[in-house]
Parts: C-alpha cells; sequence; structure tokens
C-alpha cells in the first residue's frame, strides 16, 4: 500500500485500492454486496522458490469472488460446479458437501483457529469489571464450541488467551473459566455492580458462523442471569460498520459480539490484536488497562524466551482479571473446493497463488 493510502485516518474509508501483489482489483466490476473481481498482474514477478502461505505467483487470470448469503444456494452451487471454491462452510454442511464425489473437503489451517467474546468496555454495563466477570463466570467453552463446530472431533476446549498447542499457552489464571459455571456468583457480581437494567446490546451476523453461534449462546446466557437484553441480527457487513460505533447503543453503539482469529493471530503477546488495552487507539472494545500494557511492552523487550514464557503467565493472569475479553474455545474450520482445483496452499488464511483448474 502506497504512504499516502497508509496514513489514512483509520475510521475513515481507503477509496482507492492499490498495492504490489500478483492480483489486480478490478473497481469497475466490482460490486459491493455480490461481487469483487481480480485479475493477475502481468508486471507481477514471484520468487523463484514455491509458493508459501502469503508469498507466490498465479497460474489463473481472472478470479471472482462471490457473496452468497443463502448456504441453500452455495451448496448447491458448489455441488453443480457452478462455482469453484467455498472459502469457509459452516461445518454441519460438511457431510453433505463430502458425499459429493466432485467435491473435496479439508481443514484449512493446522493450528485451527480461537473465538472470543468481546466486551464494550467505553459504555455500560460492561465498562464496569465486575459485569465482565459475571459472564465469565457462567460461560461454558463446550457450549459455544459445541454450537459453532458439532461434533467434538472439530474442536478443543483452549482456557488460555494464546493459540493452545504453541509454546505461550497455558492455564494460568484460567481457573474462573474451567471450573463450574457459578450463576449465584455471577448474580451476586452484577448486584455489586450496581446494573440497573441498562440495555445490552448482543451483535450477530448470520452469514458468518462464529458471530452468530455466540451471539445465540451469550444472548441466553445473560437472559438467564437476567439482564435487559437485545440481539441486533445482521450480515457481517453491518455488524463491522456498528462495532465501530463507540455510542451509546441507544445511539446505535454494542455491548458484546462474538468473533473468531486464525491460531497465528493468537500466538503471543505481540501478536493478540484484541489484547492490546490502550483504550481508544485499541481494537473495537477499546479496553483500557495500563498494567496490562505494560507487560505486553515488557515480553517485547525480553530476549529470551524462558523470560518471556514467565511474563506471558502474568499477562494472562492479569487478563483473566480484567478481561479484555474471555476466550471461548479452540476449533478447525474447512474449506471445499472442486476436485479439478489443485495447488491449494494450506495456510492460516486462503490464498490465490498456486491454484490452477484443470
Amino acid at each position: 500500500m502506497p504512504e499516502r493510502l497508509g496514513r489514512t485516518d483509520p475510521y475513515q474509508q481507503v477509496t482507492e485500492t492499490v498495492g504490489s501483489g500478483p492480483f489486480k482489483f478490478l473497481t469497475e466490476e466490482f460490486q459491493p454486496g455480490h461481487k469483487a473481481v481480480y485479475v493477475k498482474n502481468a508486471a507481477y514477478v514471484p520468487r523463484d522458490e514455491p509458493p508459501s502461505w502469503a508469498s507466490g505467483g498465479v497460474k489463473v487470470d481472472r478470479v471472482e469472488w462471490l457473496y452468497v448469503p443463502d448456504y441453500a444456494t452455495a451448496v448447491a452451487a458448489l455441488g453443480d460446479g457452478e462455482v469453484d471454491w467455498w472459502e469457509a462452510p459452516p461445518l454441519d454442511l460438511v457431510p453433505l458437501l463430502a458425499a459429493n464425489p466432485g467435491v473435496v473437503v479439508e481443514k484449512t489451517d493446522p493450528l485451527g483457529s480461537t473465538t472470543m467474546l468481546r466486551f464494550n468496555h467505553l459504555t455500560p454495563p460492561f465498562d464496569n469489571v465486575k459485569m465482565r466477570r459475571a459472564v465469565l463466570a457462567v460461560t461454558d467453552q463446550t457450549e459455544f464450541m459445541s454450537a459453532l463446530a458439532g461434533d467434538s472431533k472439530n474442536w478443543s476446549l483452549c482456557p488460555s488467551l494464546f493459540t493452545c498447542g504453541t509454546p505461550v499457552a497455558s492455564d494460568a489464571g484460567s481457573g474462573a473459566l474451567t471450573g463450574q459455571r457459578d450463576f449465584d456468583k455471577a448474580k451476586r457480581l452484577i448486584a455489586e455492580a450496581g446494573y440497573k437494567g441498562e440495555k445490552i446490546v448482543v451483535l450477530d451476523a448470520v452469514d458468518t458462523p462464529t458471530a452468530h453461534s455466540h451471539g445465540l449462546v451469550v444472548l441466553e446466557l445473560l437472559k438467564k442471569l437476567g439482564l435487559n437484553v437485545e440481539l441486533i441480527s445482521t450480515d457481517w457487513g453491518t455488524l463491522v460498520i456498528r462495532r465501530a460505533s463507540k455510542k451509546p447503543v441507544e445511539e446505535g453503539g454494542w455491548s458484546i459480539f462474538g468473533t473468531g482469529w486464525t491460531g497465528v493471530e493468537t500466538l503471543d503477546p505481540s501478536a493478540d490484536l484484541p489484547l492490546a488495552a490502550n483504550g481508544g487507539a485499541a481494537w473495537f472494545g477499546w479496553p483500557s488497562d495500563d498494567k496490562l500494557e505494560a507487560l505486553r511492552t515488557e515480553w517485547l523487550k525480553t530476549s529470551d524466551s524462558e523470560g518471556r514464557q514467565e511474563i506471558a503467565v502474568k499477562i494472562q493472569q492479569h487478563a483473566f482479571e480484567t478481561l479484555p475479553y474471555i476466550p471461548t474455545g479452540q476449533w478447525s474450520p474447512v474449506t471445499a473446493y472442486r476436485r479439478n482445483i489443485k495447488g491449494i496452499i494450506i495456510a492460516p488464511a486462503l490464498f490465490m497463488w498456486n491454484v490452477e483448474k484443470t
């Protein structure tokens, strides 16, 4: 991205699509909410080694990304060969897709994906840490993962802030999450917080499995706690717009939503974007926690792995007290494509390098 575009205010839309990659974006063919088109960049020269993750050359001349929100339509389109690739089908449709001999279904990332509940720390009631702790007291990762990914072979419990199965992951400070759910404790915390019936808005994106399943599960949890809660169901694009609002819920703001990350994005304190707690400059939810920021800075300045491990434990212990977010588990997304598509690179994100259609 050119520097002049990189300096654009984060709350202002970038109106040009200029980069240096192997594809060109066709602005004239862009249909928001329906289709985006990319063509091969003839001026791009890849390195000589095989493609790897976000590097490599391309073999197809044109790629059309279609937005198909109706799952039945997407299943039929892939099954009939009207489309070649479905980036991330819901796991409950995998048996149906796998039954088609012309379709391949496989996991997209060996690390899996992590999920979480994200609070709005600026507005009531979750600006009060006791309200966040009340939600933690009744959170059961099994419930969230079952709703999202179904069969337990598709997911695992992960009480760590950092991707389980990687060096920095631990269960430090996670006792409230791994123990029995405690509705009585949650209700005491709500009373101590002085909750007075303020409306809680849960954001739900019906076309995004993680956001949708988490929205439905947390809605029921908050209802059981006797809270005044409203579910706002939209598509993902609309949710993204609303989550950027720092206004009260009565003016278009929000209180809580569920989201997910690729495992590589939550490996450690430097990569874990929602762990940043620098107030208004933080990721959506805007937690402000000087101690957490100081620990993250200390982690970055420490060079030896043993020292970093100790600091990561302190970070996690503290974060489970202040709760910038609640981790809800780890699962294995899949991708589905026609059998005549070759060269797909298995990586945390899906890339078009090396892909060809035979």
